[in-house]
């Protein structure tokens, strides 16, 4: 039976799962400020002593590829590297927006995850999922305005019914998003709103049967803009 290990590290989740065709075997998430580093070992050994897996029975590690925290997705890479190269693993790059949208499943809504980038912009992606998952539009870096604007240009052309906000730029948006936006939207609960390494997983599990892997000396994280300290160079 095929097995692949998520990891889960874009943003403030840390999350690690194992699943295989049928199920997850096992997923370990925390939403709390501890550094990456400090904590998706460790679960992941917590994972492995709890469920009896050994990890040489994986097939491929999927990682979290961005966009999101540029300290978080370099620790999940230099992670699942590290991991890739001890198991001989291939490794399998999945979109962390692509992720986010499993939350949301038959619906016809468009789904939306916003992850907070600063400087009043938001990583997002705009997506379907009736029954499998549909990019509309995918990862950009974008003001919050710019996506509303996008919205309504998607709405002019085909009437959105609903739009389902998730992620943790929600708490950031939420007030603005209900005051400035006209069309029908909803914002996905708390058990729903933030990444999963199940998804990661569920998502590097097709791709992987698509052959779509790498190894791990040509695993690069998608950061979508440069870093805080590259535009401060720039600008001296």
């Amino acid at each position: 039976m095929m097995k692949i290990l998520g990891i889960e590290s874009a943003a403030l989740v840390a999350s690690v799962a194992i699943i295989d065709e049928n199920v997850t075997i096992a997923e370990y998430t925390t939403n709390f400020k501890k550094t990456h580093s400090e904590t998706l070992l460790p679960m992941l050994n917590e994972i492995v002593k709890m469920t009896g897996v050994d990890l040489r029975e994986l097939s491929a590690i999927a990682i979290s590829g961005g966009p999101g925290s540029f300290t978080g997705l370099r620790i999940g890479a230099a992670s699942a590297k590290g991991l890739g190269l001890a198991l001989d693993l291939p490794l399998i790059h999945v979109p962390t927006l692509d992720a986010m949208a499993l939350n949301i499943y038959s619906s016809d809504a468009l789904i939306v995850p916003i992850m907070d980038a600063r400087r009043n912009q938001v990583y997002t992606g705009i997506y379907k999922n009736d029954h499998q998952l549909g990019v509309v539009r995918e990862s950009m870096a974008v003001s919050i305005d710019e996506l509303l604007d996008i919205l309504r240009e998607i709405d002019r052309k085909e009437k959105i019914k609903n739009i389902v906000f998730l992620g943790d730029g929600v708490p950031v948006f939420r007030e603005y998003i209900d005051e400035n936006f006209e069309i029908a939207h909803d914002f996905a609960p708390a058990n729903l709103n933030r990444q999963r390494a199940s998804n990661i997983a569920m998502l590097g599990m097709e791709m992987f049967k698509e052959g779509k892997t790498m190894v791990s000396d040509d695993m690069r994280p998608e950061y979508l803009r440069k870093s805080q300290a590259e535009r401060e160079r720039n600008v001296d």
